[in-house]
């Protein structure tokens, strides 16, 4: 039944890594503004709850800050046919991931909390033979969640030793939509989509924050990885390597979005909302 997805996968496993909550994107010439409330998640030691802030995707203050520095943070080892070992693993990966991106959100004043993981055993109504939801984030419910039996069938096709630093990067892009929200990215993005002219609008918007989140899951791999390893060409090769989907773009620019995370010297690196159209295909 699902033989087309498991060929796709031994192609590229392609970054399947859907979000419930995904949202939009924004034209590059006219950088759209919007009232999210992120007040909060500011620093309770503040002398007043701040009046909701102007969120330019563009030219967010998020982009000025400096990449985090890589943390001594180790992760359990995954025994991925467990599931109390991946719950193990994903909810520790958060843990590492919030304690990464702790600096950016000291730097912009903010302390949002760390999202509840979770995993599960339930397949998603919603997949289809062409993709089907690896991971997937709520921010109205503060979640992240691993669809088990998705992730175990692609996980098939991805050598052992491989395994542990690819799903990293599934939590890594997950966490990034936490990233996002807390930002107040997520909000104005969505509702871009929301309101988007076409259908070809909306999934440009959606494509420039997913392949933020891409960028953001090449922080994470920067972070918590050995820096002198082979994490990021063995995600690209498993999520990257081929494979072009119309949510989530082209794998040449899957791979140039990560890679940007990974080596970029501030968070600007991940700005999809100001690249070309061009780099967000």
């Amino acid at each position: 039944m699902l033989a087309g997805a498991l060929a796709a996968a031994s192609v590229a496993l392609v970054a399947l890594i859907a979000s419930v909550a995904i949202v939009v994107n924004t034209p590059r010439q006219e950088a759209p503004t919007g009232g999210a409330d992120v007040s909060a998640f500011y620093d309770s030691g503040l002398y007043a709850r701040p009046n909701p802030a102007e969120i330019d995707l563009v030219d967010h203050p998020l982009y000025d800050v400096a990449m985090p520095e890589p943390i001594d943070c180790p992760l359990p080892a995954l025994r991925t046919g467990s599931d109390d070992s991946w719950e193990a693993f994903a909810n520790e990966a958060g843990v590492c991931l919030n304690e990464l991106w702790a600096p950016v959100m000291d730097e912009l004043g903010l302390v949002p909390d760390l999202p509840e993981i979770t995993v599960t055993d339930e397949p998603l109504d919603t997949d289809t033979e062409d993709s089907f939801t690896l991971a997937y984030y709520e921010s109205d419910r503060g979640l992240i969640t691993v669809v088990l039996p998705n992730v175990r069938q692609v996980g098939e096709q991805i050598p052992d030793a491989h395994q542990e630093d690819v799903w990293l990067a599934l939590m890594g892009h997950e966490y990034a939509h936490h990233v996002q929200y807390a930002t107040g990215i997520l909000s104005v993005s969505h509702d871009l989509r929301r309101t988007a002219g076409s259908e070809d609008d909306e999934l440009e918007t959606l494509r420039r924050t997913e392949l933020q989140a891409e960028c953001m899951a090449g922080v994470g791999l920067r972070g918590l990885t050995d820096p002198g390893g082979d994490a990021l060409d063995v995600v690209n090769l498993h999520f990257n390597g081929g494979g072009d989907l119309d949510t989530h773009g082209t794998a040449a620019n899957r791979a140039l979005w990560l890679e940007a995370g990974y080596s970029s010297a501030t968070v600007g690196g991940c700005n999809t909302y100001g690249a070309d159209e061009n780099e967000v295909t």
